[in-house]
């Protein structure tokens, strides 16, 4: 079968470099740095990507595209985030695991999906049916969530502080 092409196995091919290049001069310090209680650091961003990678995104995709009525297991970050599953990792490590689970995740989709399998289903047990296609375009979406996210507090981090008085013009930091 040729390599599927797709818009959103693009986003998700380029996902890891654009990270690295919005990550790029982070202190360790500044990974770690939450912009609020409730908000999480760089490090734990890329950390729920590792984690999320595996066993959500690809687990699903193999449900929809295996034979049969499957069913996706729902997967809950914000009771993952409580339990501490994305605290204390290192983050270099957590991105180098989920660019290699990336990589992997972007070569069986290219090889597995097709303008056929992407309306396979499987059964959400929150959402009814949901479709490969569905589930791929919610992987991309998810991606580009938290580029924009990773972008924020990055740009809080590293030149919030540093603006003189051009801190006056950005009242959402005060």
């Amino acid at each position: 079968m040729a390599n599927f092409e797709h818009p959103a196995i693009d986003h998700l091919t380029g996902t890891p470099e654009v990270l690295r290049l919005i990550m790029a001069g982070l202190t360790e310090e500044q990974t770690l740095w939450k912009p609020a209680p409730d908000r999480w650091s760089v490090a734990e961003i890329l950390e729920h990507l590792s984690h999320v990678e595996g066993h959500y995104f690809r687990a699903a995709m193999d449900v929809v595209l295996g034979e049969g009525n499957g069913e996706i297991e729902p997967y809950d970050q914000n009771a993952h985030a409580a339990a501490g599953a994305y605290d204390g990792r290192e983050p270099e490590e957590s991105f180098a695991h989920w660019e290699e689970q990336r990589e992997d995740n972007v070569e069986f989709l290219t090889e597995r999906l097709s303008p056929r399998t992407l309306q396979r289903t499987a059964r959400h047990p929150e959402l009814g049916p949901v479709s490969a296609e569905d589930l791929l375009n919610e992987w991309a979406y998810h991606d580009l969530g938290h580029v924009r996210q990773v972008a924020e507090v990055v740009r809080a981090a590293m030149y919030y502080g540093k603006l003189g008085p051009f801190r006056a013009q950005y009242p959402e930091y005060r």
